[in-house]
């Protein structure tokens, strides 16, 4: 069997097991220790006048989020459709609904056309939303001089799921510090890792206060456990944000790793007609987390599911682009609006293998599948 090339890993040296042995050897491994605010300083240092709460996971960042801006049962939020479940889930945990919005083809991102179009439709009704959330999908930047502009413009604030963007930036500005608070994921595939872990980003100190209150079980600072709010255990592990604290000093490193085996894949593939790339749109910079694809079937003569099932077959992994949520099950009896571009995303895209450490070789390999598809 040839070797297993994966989607996304992590990489470790010495600096993850250094401070993880730091953070047993002191005996704090659970929701207090250096390490946790240690990160979140690092964090902090890193987005200059941005506060930032570390979480056990995004998800959790986003649920604080939308609980902070006062969503609460039958409220109504905006929501990008081509994104993981855990961007639209926390609005259902606080008995909101998602109303979800198309993307559009340049960033694959909400598209701001149909999220104003929307949003005008849902106030007419006497539903006006009570937040928008967008997604840097992939690491690639939402195009932020519209949605603030569209957030300011009906008094709805905006949160920005960065989740998969770390080090990502639009005209200068890094992602997740666009909204009135940004989500981070430090997922186990994600561009620096704490295994599982996420933040919660804010330029209002007291919001992010609130969040680090709210995630330890909204405890009162008293000589025992007093709890006047509900509250929940979000905090991350001191051995967690030992890892992070090991990786944020590497991010850049990374980012250049990920971006250049984007490039390989451009260079290796640019002669194949029918295969294209999402490009960097004027004043984008994307950290390339995952370099995706999008096969066109009549030049091809293959589909995604054609080159997955492929690529699996010599032991590598690839996915498929986020299925649209407004499509799945759990989310049927939701609102959409949007003109079909989501969906056309998912049935021509597949997301290739994109670790740092991936090998040049390693993606020739891949190449030589996608030549011999073409070949049949």
């Amino acid at each position: 069997m040839a070797k297993f090339i994966p989607l996304s890993t992590p990489v470790f040296d010495e600096n993850e097991k250094d401070n993880i042995l730091n953070a047993i050897s002191i005996g704090k491994l659970a929701t207090s220790g250096d390490f946790i605010e240690g990160f979140e300083e690092a964090i902090q240092q890193r987005y200059q006048g941005i506060h930032a709460s570390v979480l056990n996971s995004g998800t959790s960042a986003i649920h604080l989020a939308l609980k902070l801006l006062g969503v609460v049962k039958g409220d109504e939020v905006m929501c990008q459709s081509l994104t993981f479940c855990a961007t639209a889930n926390p609005i259902n945990y606080l008995g909101a609904s998602p109303v979800f919005v198309d993307s559009e083809v340049n960033t694959w991102n909400i598209c701001p056309e149909n999220l104003s179009n929307a949003i005008q439709d849902r106030i007419s009704k006497g539903k006006k939303p009570k937040a928008i959330i967008a997604v840097d999908l992939f690491g690639m930047p939402a195009k932020y001089d519209e949605l603030t502009e569209i957030s300011k413009n009906f008094n709805i604030p905006l949160i920005e799921d960065a989740a998969e963007a770390m080090g990502s930036s639009m005209n200068g500005r890094p992602c997740g510090t666009f909204g009135e608070f940004g989500i981070f994921s430090f997922n186990g595939n994600k561009i620096i890792t704490t295994g599982g872990g996420g933040a919660l980003l804010s330029a209002n100190q007291k919001m992010v206060e609130k969040a680090k209150y709210y995630s330890i079980q909204a405890r009162e600072n008293y000589k025992y456990y007093v709890h006047n709010e509900v509250g929940f255990n979000y905090r991350m592990n001191n051995m967690s944000a030992a890892i992070g604290l090991a990786q944020i000093g590497k991010l850049d490193y990374k980012i250049e790793k990920r971006r250049s085996v984007y490039q390989h894949y451009q260079n290796l593939l640019s002669n194949i007609e029918g295969i294209t790339f999402l490009d960097e749109p004027n004043g984008c910079f994307s950290n390339r987390w995952l370099s995706a694809i999008l096969i066109d079937y009549k030049k091809t003569g293959f589909s995604n599911e054609d080159l997955r099932l492929a690529l699996l077959n010599q032991n590598i992994e690839s996915r498929y682009l986020w299925k649209p949520l407004h499509t799945q099950p759990s989310f049927k009896e939701c609102l959409f609006y949007g003109n079909g571009v989501s969906e056309n995303l998912f049935e021509s895209g597949l997301c290739l293998p994109s670790s740092e450490d991936l090998s040049l070789l390693d993606q020739e390999r891949m190449v030589d599948v996608i030549i011999n598809l073409l070949n049949k």
